[in-house]
């Protein structure tokens, strides 16, 4: 297709630089792009969730009532210049170098059919204008929801502490709940790990040298990351804990689908899992 002096719509698009439903999008005289509506929502989806690659942006077109099939997805965002560019990795937190008792990995062999099984906790830190600050968080490993966290200015024992009764607090400690970390001193602590059996939860530990242990607080780091920390830049402690706190609980456990999860958001997909064991549970009752 040609327009104006001769001129290609790709050729016309690459010099000006914008995208093919970008200049549908402004010159009217332009033959119009079939594909316009979908290339919006498209554009709109990977300008919400940057980190989105195809599967993900095609599962949420679905949900937003569009019949897509992944190629044809691809192929947009591949014209578009949307497809996701490759993560680079962060900094570790992790100071194993302390005498306190280390304990096994337990995780490592578990075979998870439900929520409150088995939780996760780990630390990162984030970047303010003119400090770092730390961020301690604790994952359900079978709904990827975040049940607790805490942001402070250090990563002194309060700082884990804090996360773990927030989620005590919320969460229901079934018999048999392992929680597992890396070997930092905030977990290993005797105030932590009291805590933990205080209310019989099991202890587990990553092996030594192997992050890959706690892949899925690691993966959760990196997604708070790319999709909020590095798309702002917070004054001080206080608007980042406002900021944090919102994509927490309203983004990441309530929006952001999960691959893992048949790509529902955590909250979502725990509620269909408590209907679907209450209606296990009644059908045993009648059976």
């Amino acid at each position: 297709m040609s327009a104006g002096r001769g001129l290609t719509i790709e050729r016309m698009v690459e010099l000006g630089r914008v995208s093919r439903s970008g200049f549908y999008r402004f010159d009217e005289s332009a033959r119009p792009d079939p594909d316009m509506n979908l290339r919006d929502a498209i554009q709109r989806i990977a300008l919400e969730w940057p980190s989105y690659g195809r599967p993900r942006i095609t599962r949420e077109l679905r949900r937003r009532g569009w019949t897509v099939n992944p190629k044809r997805v691809y192929r947009l965002l591949r014209e578009d210049n949307l497809l996701c560019v490759r993560k680079r990795k962060f900094v570790v937190t992790t100071n194993s170098n302390h005498g306190l008792h280390v304990y096994p990995n337990l995780a490592a062999d578990m075979i998870l059919t439900g929520v409150d099984q088995l939780w996760r906790a780990d630390i990162t830190y984030i970047r303010l204008r003119e400090e770092f600050v730390f961020l301690a968080v604790i994952l359900d490993a079978f709904s990827r929801r975040v049940i607790g966290w805490a942001l402070d200015r250090t990563m002194e024992d309060d700082l884990t502490l804090t996360a773990l009764r927030m989620a005590l607090k919320h969460r229901s400690v079934l018999p048999g709940l392992v929680h597992h970390s890396d070997r930092g001193s905030q977990y290993a602590s005797n105030d932590y790990t009291d805590l933990l059996r205080e209310h019989g939860i099991q202890i587990s530990m990553s092996r030594k040298g192997n992050p890959w242990d706690n892949a899925q607080c690691e993966s959760f780091m990196k997604t708070l990351k790319y999709e909020e920390v590095l798309r702002n830049e917070y004054r001080d402690l206080a608007e980042a804990r406002a900021a944090i706190v919102e994509f927490i609980e309203k983004v990441y456990n309530r929006k952001r689908l999960h691959s893992a999860l048949g790509y529902l958001p955590p909250a979502e997909f725990e509620a269909q899992l408590a209907v679907q064991n209450k209606e296990a549970a009644a059908r045993q009752l009648v059976a």
